[in-house]
């Protein structure tokens, strides 16, 4: 089924070299060094990475009747581009929309990340997972200043979202990845899933889930990795006057909830 999967994308986009780096229920994402339509002897302005390409593709879904599996595909490829650039001009740190191909389900965007030493991916959760590992009684790596200010701004980040309406829908520490290896500067990822909403709720499960994901990949540290992402995110809102103030108090009160909810849940079994 895969193999079928990149022969058909291989035929929407021929002669574009394709690495296969991830393939989840919905989508699957592809490397590539070719910009869809500059020679590559010029590099386009504005992105961090000018050698590498991030395809996302969505794979037609053979239960679907195909004239709405063509109009759902379509919709979705392009809610997630338009939200690219809305995150853009908001100046949230995500991967840069390059090109979209919304009935054939192709994004292709700025690749964002680099190599660990370890020669992994610099998501959040590869990243911390080395430090911990580093970690002893005389130097906690993985309650460094520098992880500190990354996850503050990782909570900044989901605060601007949240404040402009936007709910990220599946945050973990796998769609979190350092943009760049001498800050260590965050970046949001994988926005097939957002959407836009108001609601505290919404809100209050886009924090419960990442504190979830956080509990689950880094156990040890994860109480103090989102106390710390929640001092960002309270920051952010504050410095968005009374307004920020009052929907911080709304969603906080529901997170709570929320949290409380999940408990009652896992004791129930």
């Amino acid at each position: 089924m895969r193999d079928e999967i990149i022969k058909h994308i291989q035929s929407v986009i021929p002669s574009i070299p394709l690495h296969l780096i991830s393939q989840g229920a919905e989508a699957m994402i592809f490397l590539t060094d070719k910009h869809p339509y500059l020679p590559k002897d010029i590099y386009p302005r504005g992105l961090s990475n000018k050698s590498k390409y991030v395809i996302k593709y969505r794979p037609r879904k053979p239960y679907r009747h195909p004239k709405l599996d063509r109009q759902i595909t379509a919709s979705r490829t392009s809610s997630e581009a338009r939200l690219l650039h809305k995150l853009f001009l908001l100046g949230v740190k995500a991967p840069k929309l390059v090109a979209i191909d919304a009935p054939n389900g192709l994004i292709w965007m700025e690749f964002v990340g680099y190599k660990l030493p370890d020669g992994k991916s610099s998501s959040l959760k590869n990243w911390l997972w080395l430090l911990e590992k580093e970690s002893t009684r005389q130097n906690q790596a993985a309650l460094s200043e520098e992880v500190k200010n990354c996850l503050l701004g990782i909570g900044r980040l989901i605060g601007v979202l949240h404040l402009n309406g936007i709910v990220h829908g599946d945050l973990t520490s796998s769609n979190i990845v350092l943009a760049d290896k001498e800050t260590h500067k965050p970046s949001l990822i994988d926005f097939g899933l957002s959407s836009y909403s108001e609601l505290p709720e919404d809100r209050a499960v886009d924090l419960y889930v990442l504190e979830r994901a956080l509990k689950s990949t880094h156990p040890v540290y994860a109480e103090k990795y989102s106390d710390w992402i929640l001092d960002g995110y309270h920051d952010v809102h504050l410095e968005d006057g009374k307004s920020g103030a009052r929907k911080y108090a709304d969603t906080i009160a529901r997170f709570k909830e929320v949290r409380m909810r999940g408990r009652k849940r896992t004791m129930e079994g």
